[in-house]
């Protein structure tokens, strides 16, 4: 292939992707060499590199076989040249580095194969996430990878219900890294598409290019692992990718819905190397949370609108009513920020309530007994059996006590209504139970940290 050919690429892909686009991503791309059937081209940069590969890299081959080129891959290296030039910039300060390094949002890999992977968000950094309570440690321990030292914990796993923050930190991680170490491939994807990646090096006869590109990575940041529980090939290559990561000091963040032990149908191994490292929750939000994130919005809301008013009271209804997660709030705020400006409205209580009408009904739905005794057993880790059962030993008694407490507090039912529920007991046996929860709550933190945990679930 020649320099002209490259030239007549060029020209379809400013046609295809648009002026913007090519400028900052294909115009700083130079050819070097077709070798083996493989097109290689000088980057200034692995990040760019990457988001090429992984955003335009089909679209860059098909071009390349349409003008007769014999190319079956292509492949990105940093020019010299350019790597030379960065390594001046490193004593710049992060700020001045900051436009090039992070607007290069994808996982760096050492091979451009045409293929596509999660770009990160770049509304998911540090400076957008708000911390609480319920996820500092979470924070904190992101934080500390992103710094891209060494650190005393390997893997990094974060997990937590729907919409609590595992994404926003895995991104943030990603684009700090990508702005403190310039030099670090970092690789972020979902685990699904690690699978259809593995699928796909098995359908071509790939796997040494697909065990090359995963395991020449400095960083590997998997979203959502619990998507290959019970996937048996993919769950035994990701096995031996974690280990050879591991063994070669390089760092590892995952994410999921529950913790590894939790997983069912996670290959027991994998699930014993994550426990190896930092495994930390996010915990639902509460109202403080809750508050911190709508305040946020609208002081976001405001540097776009400056004449943005909300009525006294309106983020506290709020934080109070919707305490499901953290997307369902946004959700709200955007949509209530859309409506008043097209009405024309302050944001009062009245327009809140009419605007949010269907999500707040939604909200005050009536929690039941038997959901109550559900997760209750699902957070003790007992069988229901169990919690209606006449043992009395404690690790049964304590959570049945609490199962009674909140039955107690979040539904309407009687005590001989809930005794019915619990094995046909008597209404002074929940009457003792639901006391000794509060006595408990009043001494012992993990208690009351049980109950509001479970109450918070409950209600979400």
């Amino acid at each position: 292939m020649t320099s002209d050919t490259w030239g007549q690429v060029r020209g379809e892909l400013l046609k295809s992707i648009g002026k913007n686009n090519f400028s900052a991503w294909i115009e700083p791309i130079t050819f070097d060499a077709l070798e083996n059937r493989t097109a290689r081209f000088f980057v200034p940069t692995n990040f760019i590199g990457s988001w090429v590969s992984q955003n335009f890299g089909d679209l860059i081959l098909r071009h390349l076989v349409s003008a007769g080129v014999g190319v079956d891959r292509i492949e990105f290296k940093v020019d010299p040249a350019a790597a030379s030039r960065a390594d001046n910039r490193n004593s710049e300060p992060a700020s001045a580095r900051a436009d090039t390094t992070a607007a290069a949002a994808a996982a760096p890999v050492v091979e451009a194969r045409p293929a596509r992977t999660a770009a990160l968000n770049p509304a998911y950094k540090f400076d957008s996430f708000v911390v609480g309570k319920p996820n500092e440690l979470a924070h904190a321990a992101a934080r500390r990878v992103a710094e891209g030292e060494q650190v005393s914990f390997n893997p990094l796993f974060l997990y937590g219900g729907v919409g609590l923050g595992k994404t926003h930190l895995m991104h943030a991680i990603a684009w700090e890294l990508s702005t403190r170490r310039p030099d670090m491939d970092i690789l972020y994807l979902s685990a699904e598409q690690f699978m259809y990646r593995f699928v796909r090096a098995l359908r071509e006869q790939d796997t040494i290019g697909f065990k090359e590109m995963f395991r020449s990575v400095d960083v590997l940041m998997v979203d959502d692992v619990q998507f290959i529980a019970g996937k048996n090939s993919t769950q035994e290559e990701f096995f031996h990718t974690f280990n050879a990561l591991v063994e070669m000091g390089k760092q590892i963040v995952i994410s999921g819905d529950r913790a590894p032990v939790d997983m069912e149908d996670l290959d027991n191994r994998i699930a014993s190397r994550l426990q190896c490292g930092l495994v930390v929750d996010l915990h639902p939000t509460d109202y403080e949370l809750r508050l911190g994130i709508l305040q946020q919005k609208v002081d976001l809301q405001r540097l776009r609108t400056p004449d943005l008013t909300i009525a006294p009271g309106v983020l506290e209804f709020i934080a109070h009513k919707l305490s499901t997660n953290v997307r369902v709030l946004e959700g709200a705020m955007t949509r209530l920020f859309a409506f008043a400006d097209l009405i024309g409205s302050p944001i009062t209580m009245d327009l809140t309530q009419e605007c949010l009408s269907d999500i707040l009904r939604a909200t005050d739905r009536k929690v039941t007994i038997d959901e109550i005794m559900k997760k209750t057993c699902e957070h003790y880790n007992i069988r229901q059996s169990d919690m209606i059962g006449p043992s009395r030993a404690r690790n049964i008694a304590r959570p049945r006590q609490m199962a009674m407490y909140l039955c107690k507090k979040l539904t309407t039912r009687s005590l001989p209504e809930i005794g019915r529920k619990f094995g046909k007991r008597d209404h002074t046996t929940i009457l003792h139970g639901v006391r000794r929860i509060e006595e408990l709550m009043a001494t012992d933190s993990q208690i009351a940290e049980d109950a509001e945990l479970l109450r918070r679930m409950l209600e979400a």
